[in-house]
């Protein structure tokens, strides 16, 4: 007879390609899998893996074996959350995010997360868009909260917030008070994100869309240093409108008027399609609630 265990020891060698991995992903050992997967070849006397290949390489047996295995879980994985009450749902949930999102209102989606689901663990990680887009790929991360700037079917994506931005100096380095033509300011040092930011990546796009070529930017990855940098009057960036308004209120910021306007940055949350639950369509309902870019390190 084959357990869960079994199946789920196949499904993640398969996916993963590596005995080595899926224990790791299993929170077991490399000689657990190995018995449960021979526990397996034994019970349906045939081979699931070819032996000779360097890699976890499946037979035509096992392949058929691996797609059943991954039905069975997921209609495991569909019951228990069906069938179970939220607060008695004990799972982790990875979920990564920007800087901007860190310093905003993840503290606020945290907190609605525990009150709805206290039994579930959560593992926040704070990275670039790209690196986290990489992450939820590779089965890191189960779900991800980046600006919209990946065009990638292999993981939906569900609208959660929209970011104004503007673009900020230091007061008196760029004269205030007049309209000025984006093509102008691009003479001047811009500060601008990397491109494995997502929000780079859209206005890198967005510029060059224009036939606008920056003069002499700085590449910075770090928005708090992009922040600090602006601030001490090193040049001019583009910065979340309403989160550092009060930088501006408080003069350490000056609003510039470019035309065009800089356009809004969508974000989404993203997760890949074989892992989706109702556990995390409920988190990003949450993600959705609590998203606010307006202001710093939010509580309740």
């Amino acid at each position: 007879m084959m357990t869960f265990k079994q199946l789920e020891a196949l499904y993640w060698i398969g996916e993963l390609g590596s005995f080595a991995l899926a224990a790791h992903k299993l929170h077991t050992s490399q000689s657990a899998v190995s018995k449960r997967v021979h526990e397996l070849e034994l019970a349906f006397d045939t081979e699931l893996f070819d032996r000779s290949q360097r890699s976890a390489r499946l037979t035509e047996k096992g392949e058929e074996m691996f797609l059943l295995a991954k039905g069975l879980l997921d209609q495991r994985n569909a019951a228990i959350e069906q069938f179970g009450r939220a607060e008695v749902v004990a799972r982790r949930v990875r979920m990564g995010v920007t800087e901007l999102t860190a310093m905003t209102w993840l503290p606020r989606w945290v907190e609605l997360i525990q009150v709805h689901y206290p039994q579930v663990t959560l593992e926040p990680d704070v990275d670039s868009s790209v690196n986290l887009r990489e992450k939820v790929l590779a089965d890191e991360l189960d779900l991800v909260v980046v600006p919209d700037a990946f065009a990638d079917t292999r993981i939906p994506s569900k609208r959660v917030g929209l970011v104004e931005s503007a673009w900020m100096c230091k007061p008196g380095l760029v004269q205030a008070g007049r309209r000025i033509r984006l093509h102008e300011l691009a003479q001047h040092q811009l500060l601008l994100q990397g491109a494995r930011s997502g929000t780079g990546l859209l206005y890198d796009s967005w510029m060059k869309n224009l036939g606008v070529q920056p003069a002499k930017p700085i590449v910075v990855h770090n928005l708090v240093a992009l922040i600090g940098l602006t601030i001490s009057g090193l040049g001019v960036s583009y910065l979340p409108r309403a989160a550092v308004a009060p930088m501006v209120e408080g003069g350490l910021l000056a609003v510039l008027d470019v035309t065009p306007a800089l356009p809004p940055v969508p974000y989404v949350a993203m997760y890949k399609g074989e892992h989706r639950s109702s556990l995390l369509a409920s988190v990003v309902m949450l993600a959705q609630e609590s998203c606010d870019f307006s202001r710093m390190f939010q509580g309740d």
